[in-house]
């Protein structure tokens, strides 16, 4: 069972399992500070479980969790409150903290998506030079996902990221190598990043030797874009 229609749900469309409920669908902006928006999704959640309490709960939540300028934001508490809720009334449940996406469609303003679309258009990006961020592949948050239910390792969060971040100059001259396109940029000396910890599936990616990072961001391009 699928809830949602977004980037996330859509990889599970054609691989949808009767024992379990794929949960990609609620407040994915960040930015996000309408409530009635974060009780649309705290609602739809609790249906969701009490129609189907047999069922393996799988819901996507956020590694925007780890990100200290985000710390105490509407966004960052209400997902916090939707995996405690989820983790008090599901038998088994599984909490995927992603980080940033990338895949086939999806929401334009996916940072990828407007990074992409920025070059290409030669609109001017504000670089925050200390800035970086982890991507990975719409394709390899599926797999995992079902890696860790075929070992039912459930009733536990994971994080699902790349073992690496990118600094955001890192991706702009992956880019501009790709597309052979100088980006129009606005260094701004000032960001911030945070580390991730996947020491739970990265031997996912050492197994299917994707472990070169500057090769991973240009795959991704390849494939996407």
């Amino acid at each position: 069972m699928i809830v949602g229609k977004g980037l996330i749900a859509s990889l599970f469309i054609n691989q949808d399992r009767e024992n379990t409920v794929f949960f990609a669908s609620g407040v994915s902006n960040s930015l996000e500070t309408r409530i009635e928006e974060f009780l649309r999704e705290e609602n739809l959640i609790k249906n969701t479980i009490t129609e189907n309490p047999d069922k393996i709960f799988v819901y996507f939540s956020t590694c925007s969790i780890y990100d200290s300028s985000k710390t105490g934001s509407d966004y960052v508490l209400h997902k916090l409150k939707m995996e405690q809720l989820i983790k008090k009334s599901c038998n088994q449940f599984l909490i995927l903290r992603v980080s940033n996406a990338v895949g086939k469609g999806g929401n334009p303003n996916l940072l990828m998506n407007y990074i992409v679309r920025a070059v290409k258009n030669d609109e001017t990006i504000n670089v925050h030079t200390k800035a970086t961020r982890n991507f990975i592949d719409a394709e390899d948050v599926k797999n995992i996902t079902f890696d860790i239910l075929e070992k039912q390792h459930l009733n536990k969060i994971v994080n699902v990221a790349y073992t690496q971040n990118y600094s955001i100059i890192e991706v702009l001259e992956t880019i501009e190598c790709f597309y052979n396109i100088k980006p129009q940029i606005n260094l701004i000396r000032s960001g911030s990043g945070y580390d991730i910890q996947v020491s739970d599936i990265e031997e996912y990616f050492y197994k299917n030797n994707m472990i070169d990072k500057e090769k991973y961001i240009f795959n991704l391009l390849h494939k996407y874009f």
